[in-house]
């Protein structure tokens, strides 16, 4: 299990996780803020400059997922990870990431007040003999304020929030220790399906408006969006499996058994192993059947229906690739075999 002390900067997350790991038993401290050193050494400048925040680049969301689970491998336990996470896409895909692992996480924010939060900005000293590189500090966790304020709208009804306000960082603990032990701070409502060890089939579905345009949905585990559908489980038909991800991902029950459009063989490219990826035709849907779509699962972030040049900017290339061969296979009202989505 993981707890994640989540909270602006200067809120006390690291003061209170070094705390914590002395009240949890068998729990090891993990500061991503290494990772995002390792980063800074790993990649050229060149790259770098392209963003302003280490979180901003996808290699740095992947290794604190990677090095979270490989330290858990190796201690087992209980992982306190002290980590600013304002962005909820972020939050999203580092959480799923782990959930992907069975990994639990039990988020808390720290939410001092503003008054407070100031106050500790200013006091700031990290480096004894460097004022500018304190000041240059305290400005950055002053410019973060305003996208921590427009994070606590989702940050609030997601995470067990304490007031360390008026805690210092054995009190912040104490209270923390307490809410995970009665299970005030439960785990993370994001799930998904664990990551194969082998080659998988995946079964997706089409489903259109009256406007011929087809729908995407967001999963709130990975980056870029995707067809409603997912891996077909054991011993279970494709397109049945097509259709109980439809019904548990958007709360659509389809009427009949969809057609199939397209098979695409997936490339094994380490560490993905590939597959065989099955599109299905799910039908046009009413505008009363669109309106009545659902997101009652914590897997999706939202849907919407594209057409096919919209669709180009928002799913991956092989995705893309794969949609595009499946609506001129509807259009024939044939089936087409395709490797890494190109037809053969």
């Amino acid at each position: 299990m993981i707890v994640w002390i989540n909270g602006a900067f200067s809120a006390g997350k690291t003061s209170a996780a070094r705390e914590l790991i002395d009240l949890i038993p068998h729990s090891t401290l993990y500061d991503p803020e290494l990772t995002g050193t390792a980063v800074r050494s790993l990649l050229p400048h060149k790259r770098l400059a392209e963003v302003n925040d280490v979180q901003e680049l996808p290699i740095w969301r992947r290794m604190v997922v990677d090095t979270a689970a490989a330290l858990l491998a190796e201690v087992a336990g209980v992982l306190v990870v002290p980590m600013t996470l304002l962005r909820q896409e972020y939050r999203d895909e580092i959480f799923g990431g782990l959930a992907a692992r069975r990994i639990e996480v039990c988020h808390v924010a720290l939410t001092p007040d503003e008054t407070i939060l100031r106050g500790r900005i200013a006091g700031r000293e990290e480096y004894a003999d460097d004022p500018e590189a304190n000041e240059r500090v305290r400005q950055w966790s002053y410019d973060h304020l305003e996208p921590y304020r427009a994070a606590l709208g989702w940050i609030t009804t997601d995470a067990h929030l304490v007031d360390n306000s008026a805690l210092t960082p054995a009190g912040t603990a104490e209270a923390i220790a307490r809410a995970v032990h009665t299970g005030e701070a439960g785990a993370c409502a994001i799930v998904q399906t664990p990551e194969p060890t082998g080659e998988t089939l995946a079964a997706g579905v089409l489903l259109f408006d009256e406007e011929d345009r087809v729908l995407l949905v967001d999963p709130t585990y990975k980056p870029g969006w995707e067809f409603p559908g997912g891996v077909v489980e054991r011993g279970e038909p494709p397109a049945r499996a097509g259709m109980r991800e439809v019904a548990e991902e958007i709360g659509l029950e389809l009427d009949t058994v969809p057609r199939l459009l397209v098979v695409d063989w997936e490339r094994p490219t380490p560490p993905g192993y590939g597959g065989l990826r099955l599109l299905f035709d799910g039908g046009r849907l009413t505008g009363g059947e669109a309106r009545r779509l659902l997101l009652p699962g914590a897997e999706l972030r939202g849907w919407r229906f594209v057409t096919e040049e919209e669709a180009a900017e928002l799913l991956p290339p092989v995705r893309y690739q794969r949609l595009r061969w499946a609506l001129r296979a509807r259009e024939r009202a044939t089936v087409l075999n395709l490797e890494g989505g190109v037809p053969v």
